[in-house]
């Protein structure tokens, strides 16, 4: 078993290890970072819809009221707007879904489902909690999702959501009297909620593990390959030339050129030890030539 083999026998098992160690520690890390920026896109869809709401409340909607009063508007709704905005945005970003989940809306798809109330009751039961996140199972799978409550703190809400004769004619003419009234000032109605699938990041943290786990391997490549051209050329082609020198000296034959020895590191220093231990050798069979 050469020299080089035992090198690279060693080499080889120290990059395994440490592949798979750094394999473990990266992949724990670009997942947890993965979810991150995944919570941080949804903290900017969620950002997004609370800007439009706010726009259309205080821009688009007083500027309507005219009209409001002949025929009723979807669009002036700011969760409506929001909602609307939101889903043109998820046309670039299909993977992200966005809901204002609401117990008593009055446009039915806004309505809550059984785990979006729950939110919305975790909101109602702790009144100081701003945000959530957490996973949940789906048929899917697993799926990440961000909430905010929807807290009734502007009067102009309460215009189109008090009771049904408050409410504009063509609102109720649309939606009828059955759903969104009875709401209170300063009441949780509902949550802003963001889905997004667990694949999603699983999916960009395994993108970002495979390409640093090649970029680890090529770079173990290429110091593979510069290490065994230096054992090759400083150490094993040194210790091969002095071992045939020596196999020569050892049947008498001198005629081989002593090896060089310029340096200082350990192969100049044992060359120059051999060349002294063969010219005493030469020089002692030549004594008990005479």
């Amino acid at each position: 078993m050469g020299i080089r083999f035992k090198f690279n026998l060693v080499l080889l098992a120290v990059f395994a290890a440490g592949l798979a160690l750094t394999g473990w520690i990266s992949y724990g890390l670009l997942q947890r970072n993965a979810k991150d920026e995944v919570v941080r896109n949804a903290r900017l869809m969620l950002e997004s819809a609370l800007a439009i709401r706010g726009y259309t409340v205080k821009q688009v909607k007083p500027h309507l009221e005219l009209q409001l009063m002949r025929v009723f508007l979807p669009q002036s709704v700011p969760a409506y707007a929001a909602t609307e905005t939101v889903n043109e945005l998820r046309k670039s970003h299909p993977d992200y879904s966005y809901k204002e989940a609401t117990l008593n809306p009055t446009n039915p798809r806004d309505r809550a489902v059984d785990w979006e109330a729950d939110l919305v009751r975790d909101f109602r039961d702790h009144a100081e909690t701003k945000e959530l996140v957490g996973e949940r199972s789906t048929p899917t799978g697993q799926s990440l999702f961000i909430a905010r409550p929807i807290k009734i703190v502007d009067p102009a809400c309460l215009a189109c959501h008090s009771v049904p004769q408050a409410a504009p004619t063509s609102m109720i003419k649309l939606y009828g009297e059955a759903n969104g009234f009875g709401w209170k000032w300063n009441e949780i109605v509902g949550a802003q909620i963001v889905s997004v699938p667990m694949a999603l990041p699983i999916r960009n943290a395994e993108r970002a593990f495979r390409a640093f786990m090649w970029s680890l391997a090529a770079v173990f490549l290429a110091a593979f390959v510069v290490l065994n051209l230096m054992l090759g050329w400083l150490i094993v082609r040194p210790i091969r030339r002095m071992s045939e020198t020596a196999d020569k000296v050892s049947t008498g034959d001198f005629s081989r050129a002593e090896l060089p020895a310029q340096g200082k590191d350990e192969i100049s220093v044992l060359a120059a030890s051999f060349n002294r231990m063969r010219r005493s050798l030469q020089k002692a069979m030549q004594m008990i030539e005479q």
